[in-house]
């Protein structure tokens, strides 16, 4: 599509995800998709949904939502195409691919996310801790600001090299915590390291630019101190292999998709979780016409 760039993920960049857990871009969309892409969050937010679809999580609704926390919508790509024409990219889905070096990629949930001025933060957190529910339970992420970031604005933020720490449980309130840093501090204890606030790394890039990042890997936002809103689409992935591990469904965001199981086999059905990319060509049926509205 003319609105993606194209990922070239070279040696240099694969190195630099691996050691760092994450990886900033440039250039993902451009400015004619991340224009069109603020109207749709706007009517998103306003409960207006393009293909008649409600979204599996809305957590905040003009008129009635807390205008200090960063509104959050999970699954907008079921009702809003210009959203879909993002979140099932083959071309972003052949790049999680190379940098999860799995076979093919799987679409797990989006997120449509809006930091207003003022916006308190985000908790710092490993995405994977809250996402047990499926196996092999990898995932990545493709984070795309629709506004040009800076740290004053309260952009994404992460500690480098932390996808290796050990893992944990998640804990602590997500949204609008007084010390959103303190769960990475402890983490960061626990490890021997020393001093981990002075080597947060700040993803600052122009509208349409973003960030892949590995699901263990530390990661939050803080206040946006400046006049303008911090707005963001992300992409959660997993492999294209996955499976339900039922289990574990009655825990974290299981409990939310997991009514999207199958009964009698643990299959994730790509009518829910669309295979994006795969090495052999495959890509699921009938997302192009989905896209094209018909």
């Amino acid at each position: 599509m003319a609105n993606m760039a194209v990922l070239d993920i070279d040696v240099a960049g694969l190195r630099r995800f691996t050691e760092q857990g994450f990886l900033t871009v440039e250039r993902l969309i451009d400015l004619s998709m991340v224009a069109r892409l603020r109207t749709r969050f706007d009517k998103l937010f306003a409960g207006e949904f393009e293909t008649g679809v409600t979204p599996d999580e809305v957590n905040w609704q003009t008129g009635s939502g807390d205008e200090t926390l960063t509104r959050q919508i999970c699954n907008g790509w079921r009702a809003d195409r210009a959203v879909a024409g993002v979140v099932l990219s083959e071309e972003f889905g052949r790049a999680v691919a190379k940098l999860g070096g799995w076979p093919g990629t799987r679409v797990m949930i989006d997120n449509v996310l809006w930091k207003p001025p003022r916006g308190r933060p985000l908790l710092f957190h490993q995405d994977s801790a809250y996402l047990d529910w499926y196996r092999p339970s990898d995932l990545l992420s493709l984070w795309i600001a629709l506004d040009d970031t800076t740290a004053e604005c309260g952009t994404l933020e992460f500690a480098p090299g932390s996808q290796r720490w050990r893992r944990t449980e998640p804990e602590g309130d997500f949204h609008g915590p007084e010390d959103y840093r303190r769960n990475l501090r402890h983490a960061a204890n626990a490890e021997g390291v020393v001093d981990v606030e002075e080597d947060i790394a700040f993803v600052e890039v122009p509208a349409g630019g973003g960030s892949f990042h590995h699901g263990w890997v530390w990661h939050g936002s803080g206040y946006n101190r400046s006049s303008h809103p911090r707005r963001a689409l992300v992409l959660h992935a997993m492999r294209s292999d996955v499976e339900f591990y039922p289990a574990r469904l009655a825990s974290g965001t299981g409990a939310i998709y997991g009514r999207y199981k199958r009964l009698g086999d643990n299959v994730m059905d790509e009518n829910y979780f669309p295979i994006i990319w795969h090495k052999d060509g495959y890509r699921t049926p009938g997302i192009e016409l989905y896209l094209a509205g018909t």
